[in-house]
């Protein structure tokens, strides 16, 4: 059994994450949290958790972790000055400590657009804070997964996607089946140190993932 340290688990993916984890035969599940208020809810579904905050010291939550997703994100109305702290200082902190506690990988959820941030209105500096993570994890001593899907859905998943290192086109693709990339990706050898972005599409998302060059 290994321990995954979940950051940005009380997120809407974070929380998928967590409960595909939890009803995974080799994987625990601790759930990165910011606050006490939100431990009750990891609680009831027999999650374990680590108080850690990205703008703080959270190198605590790495304890006794064996790999770690990174699910957070600082949230399309926040501040440029915020997302900087999230996406970018504290995605970078948390590879740094990954490599500090010798964890045998980290898989980060990113997003489509970050080769070419100046292109997508609105999003730019978003798009330049994690880019800036994903470059400094690709520079890193870390076996890394970098899952890059278009817009998220609220839809139900059914595991059908499109998977490229670059689509050359826009889509979008339901939470839950980016949260199983992620999970599938700790286990995945054939994704080891590659990015790839996704959309919902007629292939088999563990298929792909075990095909992806």
């Amino acid at each position: 059994m290994q321990n995954i340290l979940v950051i940005g688990a009380n997120g809407k993916t974070g929380r998928i994450i967590s409960k595909i984890l939890r009803d995974s035969s080799g994987f625990k599940p601790f759930a990165m949290i910011r606050k006490e208020i939100q431990k009750p809810y990891f609680e009831n579904l027999g999650i374990e958790t680590r108080i850690g905050d990205l703008e703080e010291d959270f190198s605590d939550a790495f304890k006794g972790m064996d790999k770690v997703i990174f699910a957070a994100g600082s949230g399309g109305e926040t501040s440029d000055k915020k997302t900087t702290e999230v996406d970018q200082k504290g995605a970078i902190r948390a590879i740094e400590l990954a490599e500090a506690h010798k964890l045998q990988k980290f898989v980060m959820l990113s997003s489509m657009g970050t080769d070419a941030p100046s292109r997508v209105d609105g999003l730019e500096h978003y798009l330049r804070a994690k880019k800036a993570a994903d470059d400094f994890l690709r520079e890193s001593k870390l076996v890394y997964t970098i899952v890059q899907p278009g817009g998220l859905t609220e839809k139900q998943g059914n595991e059908r996607v499109e998977i490229a290192k670059h689509l050359n086109k826009q889509g979008q693709i339901p939470r839950e089946d980016v949260a199983k990339a992620l999970v599938y990706a700790l286990e995945l050898e054939r994704t080891k140190n590659t990015s790839f972005e996704m959309i919902s599409g007629d292939k088999d998302l563990k298929g792909q993932m075990k095909n992806y060059r």
